[in-house]
């Protein structure tokens, strides 16, 4: 449960009382009032010291009251004050309501996160939303994933993840650039025939420009040879390209789903979808056809390219779309020279199916690359949705990758970049995750080997998971100093909770109690980080509840000859654990139970 939504449910409810009994004007408009309603807000103040609640009501229904906010706030405020739980209910500035909750309503949300487990903080706020689609990694097959796909590979899975746990319909995908003519499946191909006449025992000369030089295409030149033997060194050119790209592409895809596996990430057959399969299915032409209906394709020139104009650019007529009608810069080219489709024609086909899918929330997760990209493909989606469908991208900035301070930039396998793989096999998949997400995707992120694998305070991963090892590790001191002690979430939330008095303990139930809240505002605005940066806080507030032992015995967790007092702690310690487990399962990290 959503403590804020629920208290905003209050206020709103608060003012049609007011109304009933003639305390406020009755609306003219009820339309205008529920709009009123709506931008009513809940939600901590930015101080602590102004109390637990405030709210903005007094500010945004002034107006339609006809009275000054203050006036209406000092009469709101009048009757919160008689809310159940509340304290105090002040009014602060220009009109805000503060309110202050009594230790009894906090110790009372505890038991809320004792009895649901890891599922506090799932929602249904999705329930009505429509179908979600993310797609995310997608990058092109034509080798293993790089520590820059990673971050795009996670952030996408864990925003999936976030999104189930807020109660939407959500659907995971990976789109394969596998059509087209030259571009990077020709080079793959050509690299692949390459490593195959290696295989042979011929010299091929060095690789050339513009190919992938990495070792990981050597084994299936190898399996090429082996499979077919000197059967495509007499074949012509347009035959062995066709077949090296579909030998490539296949064994690339097979390469970068290892990739994902060991990163916990997983797709199912039907979630892969092939631009070489729209193609041939048609959609491409379909989305064409559909786009000429509308009126939204013509013949034109397009203006030179701003600054330096290339040698080799010439005016020609193109098949455009009307981008600019929907937002964009400059109307888009569908078709290239040679009559072939442009990457932007089939990924209007693309989204034109995700439409036809059902799906109505369109999420894409791209590199840093493609920020460039981002305004035409709005404008296809906004045009073959008709405006009722709804793109979100998400660029995921570069990864700067060092150890010990120094850049690491190379690797044996990849040529020329250091592979996911080899950094999840050298720090662990849940490293890897939740240092993804320690800075917003539009942030450069540095990654430091070293630094990741440190047991300090430093290391985000370590500090997060070293919590939920250390409530484990009290849960298992407790079991010894107290035998029989029953430290089951449900038997807990039974016990004496009225001995947790102290204001920090208060103070940590008072931050587990806004992890709905976070669930839900991280999943609305599409930034799973926010999670990582929650559980964040809520282990260095842990952390710092023990280390107060440390230097005060009686504050410990454990009492020795007071099992009140103990199992009232110990239900907080087991609140803290669970809404740990709760995060850690978003992220896709595991809540281990000791760390060595």
């Amino acid at each position: 449960m959503n403590l804020f939504k629920s208290f905003q449910r209050e206020f709103v409810a608060v003012v049609k009382a007011l109304v009933a009994e003639g305390v406020l004007p009755a609306p003219a408009d009820e339309a205008e009032l529920k709009s009123r309603f709506d931008k009513i807000t809940a939600e901590p103040p930015r101080d602590p010291g102004h109390g637990d609640i405030s709210t903005n009501a007094a500010l945004v229904l002034a107006k339609g009251a006809k009275m000054k906010p203050r006036e209406l706030a000092e009469k709101l405020a009048e009757r919160l004050g008689e809310h159940g739980g509340v304290i105090s209910a002040e009014v602060a500035g220009a009109g805000f309501i503060n309110l202050r909750l009594d230790d009894g309503f906090w110790r009372d949300r505890l038991i809320d996160v004792l009895d649901s487990g890891t599922a506090y903080g799932d929602s249904d706020i999705g329930k009505n939303a429509g179908k979600v689609n993310v797609e995310f990694v997608s990058t092109n097959p034509t080798g293993p994933l790089h520590i820059g796909h990673g971050r795009g590979a996670v952030f996408g899975d864990v925003l999936a993840s976030l999104l189930e746990k807020a109660g939407f319909d959500v659907s995971r995908e990976y789109y394969i650039n596998d059509a087209g003519k030259g571009g990077q499946i020709e080079a793959l191909a050509r690299s692949v025939y390459h490593r195959y006449r290696e295989a042979l025992g011929e010299d091929p000369g060095e690789m050339a420009e513009g190919l992938y030089p990495g070792d990981y295409l050597i084994p299936v030149g190898q399996a090429l040879a082996e499979t077919d033997g000197k059967k495509w060194l007499s074949e012509p050119e347009a035959k062995w390209m066709e077949h090296c790209a579909n030998v490539g592409v296949g064994e690339m895809m097979k390469l970068i789903e290892s990739d994902l596996t060991a990163l916990g990430i997983f797709f199912a057959e039907e979630e892969f979808i092939s631009e070489r399969g729209l193609q041939a299915d048609g959609k491409v032409d379909e989305a064409l056809k559909w786009l000429e209906q509308k009126e939204l394709i013509y013949t034109g020139v397009l203006e030179p390219p701003r600054g330096k104009v290339p040698e080799d650019w010439e005016p020609r007529p193109q098949t455009l779309f009307r981008a600019t009608a929907f937002g964009d810069d400059v109307d888009r080219p569908l078709k290239k020279a040679d009559g072939s489709w442009t990457y932007f024609a089939a990924d209007i086909a693309y989204h034109l199916d995700k439409s036809h899918r059902g799906f109505d929330t369109m999420i894409d997760v791209w590199g840093a690359d493609h920020g460039g990209y981002v305004k035409r493909m709005k404008a296809a989606v906004a045009a073959i949705t008709e405006g009722k469908g709804e793109l979100d991208v998400k660029i995921c900035q570069l990864v700067n990758l060092s150890e010990g301070g120094k850049p690491v930039r190379m690797s044996k396998r990849a040529g020329d970049f250091v592979t996911l793989r080899e950094v999840v096999d050298r720090v662990g998949k849940d490293v890897v995750r939740f240092i993804m997400l320690t800075r917003r995707n539009d942030a450069p992120l540095d990654f430091d080997l070293e630094k990741v694998t440190e047991q300090s305070r430093d290391n985000p991963v370590f500090y997060v998971q070293y919590a939920h090892a250390r409530a484990h590790s009290i849960f298992r001191h407790a079991g010894r100093e107290f035998p029989g002690i029953d430290i089951s979430p449900h038997k807990l939330a039974k016990g004496p909770l009225e001995r947790l008095t102290r204001d920090d303990e208060i103070a940590l139930i008072k931050l587990l109690t806004t992890w709905p809240r976070q669930v839900e505002s991280a999943a609305e605005t599409h930034e799973p980080h926010r999670i990582a940066f929650f559980l964040l806080e809520l282990a260095a507030a842990f952390h710092g509840l023990w280390n107060k032992g440390n230097d005060d015995a009686s504050l410990r967790f454990l009492v020795p000859g007071d099992e009140a007092l103990t199992a009232a702690r110990l239900a907080l310690v087991r609140g803290v654990q669970l809404v740990i487990a709760s995060g850690l399962g978003v992220l896709g990290v595991e809540p281990v139970e000791e760390l060595r």
